[in-house]
């Protein structure tokens, strides 16, 4: 029995070690540092990011952290500061569940009380690790990660969490290298 475990550990290890060779695309440190203790792989969670934040500087997508998304629109600020006041007007004007923050857009109505303040869903950090745990908590539920980053997005499902199924899968095959389309319609 133990022999069977250090084999299964060693061949997705090796596994890992490939994929991570011939990735595309490394997730940045920090990505790696949250992933790993929510039972994320980084490159799931980089993936969300790029979806959820992702804006183009010097000709490359990049998240950016301090990005907010109220009622359906977008918008990016130069200062965590900048985007703070914004935040608290927003939630204000637009009402909690209409406000998503941060690199991994969390929705504040749903998930305000993971923060200590509104806030703090700006700090990279912090916002990366509730990512990471709401990514976990909805591959608990089944299903690959592509699915889990479908529950990400809209729990309830249908042609939103497919759209966004598709979308992510696009990133994740750009940061893994590897072809994820072809199983995720």
């Amino acid at each position: 029995m133990a022999a069977s475990v250090v084999r299964a550990v060693l061949t997705s290890g090796l596994l890992l070690s490939a994929a991570l060779a011939s990735a595309a695309e490394v997730p940045p440190p920090a990505y790696q540092l949250i992933a790993l203790p929510a039972g994320v792989p980084s490159e799931v969670l980089y993936s969300v990011a790029l979806q959820e934040s992702g804006t183009r500087l010097r000709g490359q997508l990049v998240p950016w952290p301090w990005t907010l998304n109220v009622a359906g629109a977008g918008y990016r600020f130069a200062t965590r500061n900048d985007a703070c006041k914004a935040l608290m007007i927003a939630i204000q004007t637009a009402g909690p569940s209409r406000v998503d923050v941060g690199l991994g857009q969390t929705n504040i109505g749903a998930n305000g009380h993971r923060y200590s303040s509104p806030c703090e869903g700006l700090d990279p950090y912090k916002n990366l690790s509730v990512t990471a745990q709401i990514l976990a908590e909805q591959k608990s539920k089944g299903g690959d990660w592509i699915t889990a980053a479908g529950r990400y997005h809209r729990p309830a499902g249908g042609e939103p969490a497919a759209r966004y199924r598709r979308a992510f899968a696009k990133h994740l095959s750009r940061v893994t290298g590897i072809n994820l389309m072809a199983n995720n319609p």
